[in-house]
């Protein structure tokens, strides 16, 4: 009986100093790099594939290629090796997917050669697919870390590249998208935690939310209610055939074809219910727009630096409306357009189908300015990097059926005055 006790308390002791280890672990601040892609790389995207050479070691550069995500990792894998020496890696195909056939991916995790293969690469590149495979193939069943994850750690903390896109992007963050509704179902009906939103692997950090695909698919409504769900600050929504490069100081670069999203929520005030949020902080982060994670400061390309808009020579002098704020890039248009402009606010709604969930329910999103709110334009691309609007958002109720609008007979004759 004393023997039990005494080695109880002993394997308490060596638990206990396991956690602490691994606390100081989790807090060493990484020397390596992370390449966030928004999904849908072209293969073309030079700016992003040479960056990825360059931070995993340069011409030459052992990249491990992880399609753990992907529903054909044997055939997605061996096109990402193929493109990643392309542009003059010596990348290899890492074996670790649950849809692999003829494996056995939680053996192959915690194969001790396969560690010490992803331990000593320069880098590592997750594909696309379902997020959740990742999360599968590289946790074991009670959510401890397999031998491979803990390389991929050790290989980032020595300053190595961890880059992924797509579902490889989702799992950078702590919290990640698992199997959401709709977006405008998800701001009628909340966030579920456990299916919804799932633990990711957190290279980033655990007080940046990030997601993907975001202005081709009207995402960046959905970061605010996982959010304000799991109680992020910060989050970075990246765009298709896009990317951010963060540093080991933190410090985040846009490159590629569009940008990033930058939502703030450090000042917002929510309401129970769908969602009703106010004082957001919008931010639209183009190509060389630079954020640095640690002190939130902004910084525009060298080529839009010096054209800085001029509040009084606005180039729009008309109300500006979106009638669908969730379509295919229409966030940031709206927000170039206002914060060029002479209004003092911008309106999008977002509505549903009369056959969806709470038909009636739709919602407002209001920009408007704050003392911070500046804009910049590339006198090249007439591209706008937008920093510091306000963005409230409420729930409307929409009439149904919707009528046809039929004038007054003053107004179809004109006799009114």
């Amino acid at each position: 009986m004393f023997q039990a006790a005494i080695y109880l308390v002993l394997r308490a002791i060596l638990s206990l100093a396991l956690l602490a280890s691994g606390a100081l672990g989790a807090a060493e601040a990484p020397k390596g790099s992370l390449i966030i892609i928004g999904g849908a790389l072209r293969s073309d995207n030079a700016a992003v594939w040479e960056r990825t050479v360059q931070l995993a070691g340069g011409k030459g550069a052992r990249i491990a290629v992880f399609a753990s995500a992907s529903a054909y990792p044997d055939r997605v894998g061996k096109a990402l090796v193929e493109r990643l020496n392309h542009y003059g890696a010596n990348a290899f195909f890492v074996p670790v997917a649950v849809r692999l056939a003829g494996t056995d991916y939680q053996a192959a995790a915690d194969d001790p050669a396969l560690a010490a293969a992803v331990r000593t690469a320069g880098g590592a590149f997750f594909t696309g697919g379902d997020q959740g495979r990742i999360t599968r193939a590289l946790r074991r069943a009670d959510g401890s870390n397999t031998r491979v994850l803990d390389a991929l750690w050790e290989m980032y903390r020595r300053g190595g590249l961890i880059a992924g896109t797509s579902a490889g992007a989702a799992i950078m963050s702590s919290t990640m998208f698992g199997n959401p509704k709709t977006v405008l179902a998800t701001l009628k009906l909340g966030i579920e935690d456990g299916s919804e939103i799932a633990p990711g692997l957190g290279f980033i950090g655990p007080d940046v939310f990030i997601d993907q695909h975001l202005l081709v698919r009207g995402r960046f409504a959905r970061m605010v209610p996982a959010m304000l769900k799991k109680g992020y600050k910060i989050g970075l929504g990246i765009d298709e055939n896009s990317a951010i490069v963060v540093g080991p100081d933190r410090e985040v670069e846009v490159i590629g074809y569009r940008g990033a999203l930058l939502v703030d929520l450090s000042n917002a005030v929510a309401r129970d219910g769908p969602l009703d949020v106010s004082n957001v902080r919008l931010s639209y982060l183009d190509n060389g727009d630079r954020f640095h994670l640690s002190t939130r400061v902004l910084t525009p390309s060298p080529e839009k630096a010096e054209n800085r808009l001029d509040p009084a020579q606005p180039y729009y002098r008309e109300p500006l409306f979106s009638a669908d704020i969730l379509g295919n890039g229409a966030v940031i248009d709206l927000m170039a357009r206002f914060i060029d402009s002479d209004q003092p606010e911008a309106i999008g709604l977002s509505l549903g189908s009369p056959r969806s969930i709470q038909p009636r329910l739709g919602f407002e999103f209001r920009l408007t300015r704050t003392n911070d709110s500046v804009g910049y334009v590339s006198a090249l691309s007439e591209q706008y990097s937008v920093y510091h609007l306000r963005l409230d958002i409420r729930p409307i109720v929409v009439q149904r059926p919707l009528y046809q609008y039929r004038p007054a007979a003053a107004d179809r004759t004109g006799a009114a005055r």
